[in-house]
């Protein structure tokens, strides 16, 4: 890439018009260098795994509901984006629109290390398409992330500690799905963790994956009393409410996103909320390992209503 571009100068010097062609590779070089950056800044102990990624919407009824489902597509556009499989393994759907809550599974190495970024509330800024007078709305959602747990590290789940219900699975899940007791709740006694799976038919897969989520929350919970690290995950589990956001989507007056943590803002919306992620999680890395922000002033001006 360093030679063509040496190339394409040359040609420039020689009254060659080639201006676009250098432009083009100089955006394609600065790409590549901060995939190289970010890779470079993967460098935590769980970084390299799999994850496993919660969305909760907060009040205020349809609207949110809706904006976690806007969400979970972006975050499965982003992996798509990416090449990391997905599975949702479970989803209750909304009231009327949206989503109650879902949990998926994004499996691809550094998964659980670049989605950090997004742990934390989202805020959405826009004009409700469920408002008959078209007056703009403010819309929260929580995304928590855990690292899946591979087999090799011991997480002792004792069976008088679990309390395990099968229930029928509801939602667009087929026939077979809803008239079954094929859905699996597991329920930590000690900690009171709760997870739960209705993706498969199979009671027993539904069990099987379940399984696999609390032992990657119950290994989280063990880290977070064991460092610091671990423990931002559970700080950033504040009140899905005005002032907690880490990072706004403005649709109305004006289109931005902004990240609140690391000041980067982009104008295209419509291009992030399609999956494109990869510059947040570049500088929530950067301001993470360095303390450096992309805005000089760090000044905000994003609407409060």
């Amino acid at each position: 890439m360093i030679s063509d571009l040496e190339t394409l100068f040359e040609l420039q010097r020689e009254g060659e018009d080639v201006g676009g062609e250098i432009r083009q590779e100089l955006k394609t070089l600065g790409e590549r260098l901060e995939k190289l950056e970010t890779e470079m800044l993967l460098a935590g102990e769980n970084d390299f795994r799999d994850a496993i990624v919660e969305i909760h919407p907060g009040a205020g009824g349809i609207e949110s509901q809706d904006w976690a489902e806007m969400l979970l597509r972006m975050y499965l556009r982003w992996a798509e984006r990416v090449g990391f499989p997905t599975v949702v393994t479970d989803r209750q759907e909304g009231e009327g629109a949206g989503i109650k809550s879902v949990t998926f599974e994004v499996n691809g190495e550094n998964a659980y290390g670049l989605l950090q970024s997004e742990v934390g509330v989202h805020r959405l800024v826009r004009i409700s398409p469920f408002d008959a007078n078209a007056r703009r709305h403010t819309s929260f959602a929580s995304v928590y992330v855990y690292p899946q747990v591979d087999e090799e590290i011991k997480i002792d789940i004792k069976p008088d500690e679990l309390r395990v219900d099968t229930f029928r699975a509801g939602g667009k899940g087929g026939q077979h799905v809803n008239r079954t007791d094929s859905a699996v709740r597991m329920v930590h006694l000690p900690t009171g963790i709760v997870v739960q799976c209705q993706n498969e038919r199979s009671q027993h897969k539904n069990r099987d994956m379940a399984m696999k989520q609390l032992r990657a929350r119950l290994y989280e919970h063990e880290m977070a009393k064991k460092n610091a690290v671990s423990q931002q995950i559970e700080d950033n589990k504040a009140d899905i409410n005005f002032g907690s956001q880490i990072r706004s989507y403005v649709l109305a007056p004006y289109r931005l996103i902004k990240d609140h943590r690391t000041k980067f803002g982009v104008g295209d919306v419509d291009r992030v909320i399609d999956g494109d992620l990869e510059p947040f999680m570049h500088a929530y890395l950067v301001w993470k390992r360095t303390g450096k922000t992309a805005g000089a002033d760090g000044k905000e001006d994003l609407p409060e209503s």
